[in-house]
C-alpha cells in the first residue's frame, strides 16, 4: 500500500482545465490498477492531492436539479461566471476567488476502501482545521459537508463537499470558504439545500482577510494525520 500523497498547489486555474487535469490523473491511476488485475503485476498506484482557486463557477452533479441555479446565461456573463455539468455526486456549488479547493485523486486500496468513510474523514479534516480558529464546526444529519450551529435557525455551511469514485479511485473534493464573495451564492439553492446560510472563514472571525497558505497547511497537517499519509510536494505543472 502506498501511503504518499503528491501534493500540488495549482494557484488560481480555470474550472475546465483542472477537471481535465483530474481525469488525466484518475485514469491514469484506474488504468494501472486494470492492468495490475489483468497481467497480475503489483505496480504501486500513485495519490495525488491538488489545491486550487477558481475564476467564479457553479457546478451541478449527476444528481443535481438546474431550476438550483437562479439565474440565466447572461446574468452568469455580467457576474463573469461561468457554469458546467460535471460528473461528482451532489448538487449544485460555487466555486470563486478566496475560497480553498482541494481535490484528493487517491487509490483508497492504499488507505482504505470505504467511501462513506472517505467522506467523513474529509469533513474531519476541515472541522479539525477551524476549530484551530476557535470556531466550533460539526456534520448535519442527511447534508455531506461542514456546518455551523446545526439544529437551529442560523445552520449554515462553511464548506461544501462532492466526490466521484471508481474502482476505489476518487476526484473532486471540498471547497472551503475563506475570504469568499458570498453575494456569488445568491445565484443559486447551494446544494440544493432551502433556507440555510452560507459563511465563510473570514466572515465567522470578523476579519477582512484570511491567509490561505496558513489554513491550506493546517489542513494538509490533518489529512496528513487522518489519513496516514506521507505528504510529498510537487513543485511541476501538472
Amino acid at each position: 500500500m502506498n501511503k504518499k500523497v503528491l501534493l500540488k498547489d495549482l494557484g488560481r486555474k480555470d474550472y475546465k482545465e483542472t477537471w481535465d487535469c483530474q481525469e488525466f490523473l484518475f485514469k491514469e491511476i484506474i488504468d494501472l490498477k486494470i492492468k495490475n488485475r489483468r497481467e497480475g503485476t503489483e505496480l504501486e498506484t500513485p495519490n495525488h492531492f491538488l489545491f486550487v482557486e477558481h475564476p467564479h463557477v457553479y457546478t451541478l452533479g449527476k444528481s443535481g436539479d438546474i431550476n438550483n441555479l437562479l439565474v440565466d446565461e447572461a446574468k452568469l456573463k455580467e457576474k463573469e461566471a461561468t457554469f458546467y455539468k460535471i460528473n461528482r455526486g451532489g448538487d449544485i456549488t460555487y466555486h470563486g476567488p478566496g475560497q480553498i479547493v482541494g481535490y484528493p485523486i487517491l487509490d483508497l486500496d492504499n488507505f482504505f476502501t470505504d467511501i462513506h468513510k472517505y467522506l467523513r474523514f474529509l469533513e474531519e479534516v476541515v472541522i479539525l482545521t477551524l476549530a484551530e480558529y476557535g470556531l466550533k464546526t460539526e456534520r448535519s444529519e442527511g447534508e455531506t459537508g461542514v456546518w455551523l450551529d446545526v439544529g437551529t435557525p442560523f445552520a449554515r455551511k462553511i464548506c461544501a463537499m462532492g466526490v466521484r469514485a471508481s474502482r476505489w479511485v476518487t476526484m473532486h473534493g471540498f471547497a472551503l470558504n475563506v475570504n469568499s464573495d458570498l453575494g456569488y451564492f445568491d445565484l443559486m439553492i447551494p446544494c440544493g439545500i432551502k433556507d440555510k446560510a452560507v459563511t465563510s472563514l473570514n466572515v465567522e472571525l470578523g476579519k477582512k482577510e484570511i491567509h490561505l497558505e496558513e489554513v491550506k497547511q493546517k489542513l494538509i497537517k490533518h489529512f496528513k494525520t487522518l489519513f496516514e499519509a506521507e505528504i510529498v510536494k510537487e513543485k511541476t505543472s501538472v
